[in-house]
């Protein structure tokens, strides 16, 4: 329940964004929206390093609860209450001009499931006039190529009727956002697909960094002898500092990207940050050769990390954090920038950009449990 909540946070919040910041500064706020979830992931990683949870808050511990459960109650328990804090604040300071939809916006989205046989109007005109098609025919003027061309008053206020009872429906905002795809700006089918494609390499870093430092790195075994426990404890330890040390770069490369984005353009800025990573995970492969072969020449195997591994892989964390800060911000901007103007489409086009995270989220918690065992 608490990741549907962060899940469904976050497409309205980018959305809310675009609109309270237009076009002319969408670099620049979502730069510090990253730069903010640089401060949590600061303060939450820290606190997870040094893994005193369960002092902080004793009254969480009981006989059936030992410290790592006491610890894990305590992490929910302030996630629960940042969250609503934080949307506390939001609701009450973030003030929104309700859009009043037209009639033709109103088809554009829903006339696809109502009516089978609607034509559509040629591509290039909609972008020249300004992105996203939402049905520019209004009352003075009927397009050619319109369904409308022959319609009497009744029957265009009977089609109304019934697009209105549709959208009241329970399926309406999911119809909303998969019919939106059809109009969506022919650029923004590129920002979804290497969107998909870039957080199929973040997902596996994020489900398996700290597993990777305590088994990879410091040679331990959660279901080990008491050593090799105590060395992957620790290795999980200094995977959440190196995490700690990668949101702090994280920080610092949110105010470095609109700079770069005017320098040399967002799509170039996001193409550098994927090799950044493409480059960062290949090093996780030959560290953790290096790491095995330093491991199996020591006689008796002594547990633990070898230091010059240890200040590499996290020196790795941290570089990750500059195209970690790009991921989250670029790819929102440019979607705010492609469907500037369109009325409700910056809303719906941050909903479809959400399920191309979503989407490889499900691939890789469903795939990698299985390929790592």
């Amino acid at each position: 329940m608490l990741d549907l909540a962060n899940n469904t946070v976050q497409g309205p919040a980018r959305a809310l964004l675009a609109d309270l910041s237009g076009p002319d500064q969408c670099n620049s706020a979502n730069a510090i929206f990253c730069s903010w979830m640089a401060v949590g992931n600061v303060l939450g990683f820290s606190a997870g390093a040094s893994g005193n949870w369960h002092k902080w808050f004793p009254f969480l511990m009981t006989r059936a609860c030992c410290e790592a459960c006491g610890n894990l109650k305590a992490a929910f328990l302030i996630a629960v209450v940042f969250l609503l804090f934080c949307m506390a604040v939001t609701l009450y300071f973030a003030e929104e001009i309700a859009l009043e939809p037209k009639d033709a916006q109103q088809l554009s989205d829903s006339a696809p499931l109502l009516n089978g046989s609607r034509d559509d109007h040629d591509a290039s005109s909609e972008q020249t006039n300004g992105g996203l098609s939402n049905g520019h025919a209004d009352t003075n003027h009927v397009s050619p190529n319109s369904r409308a061309e022959d319609s009497t008053d009744a029957g265009s206020n009977s089609n109304k009727d019934d697009v209105e009872a549709f959208n009241d429906g329970p399926g309406a905002v999911l119809v909303k956002i998969l019919t939106s795809m059809r109009h969506l700006p022919p650029g923004m089918y590129s920002v979804l697909l290497v969107m998909a494609l870039t957080w199929l390499s973040w997902f596996p870093f994020f489900l398996f960094d700290t597993d990777w430092m305590g088994r990879e790195v410091y040679h331990g075994d959660p279901k080990g002898n008491a050593s090799e426990r105590k060395a992957y404890d620790d290795g999980v330890r200094e995977g959440a500092f190196g995490l700690l040390l990668n949101s702090v770069v994280l920080g610092i490369g949110s105010f470095l990207i609109d700079p770069l984005c005017r320098m040399i353009g967002a799509r170039l800025v996001w193409a550098i940050s994927n090799f950044i990573v493409f480059a960062c995970m290949l090093a996780t492969t030959i560290l953790s050769w290096i790491s095995y072969d330093l491991y199996s020449s020591k006689l008796q195997h002594i547990v633990g990390a070898d230091k010059t591994v240890k200040t590499s892989a996290l020196i790795l964390f941290s570089l990750l954090g500059l195209p970690l800060s790009i991921t989250y911000s670029v790819p929102f901007s440019v979607t705010a920038e492609l469907t500037a103007g369109t009325g409700g489409g910056q809303g719906l086009a941050t909903g479809v950009l959400n399920l191309a995270i979503v989407a490889p989220q499900i691939v890789v918690s469903l795939g990698a449990g299985p390929w790592d065992k």
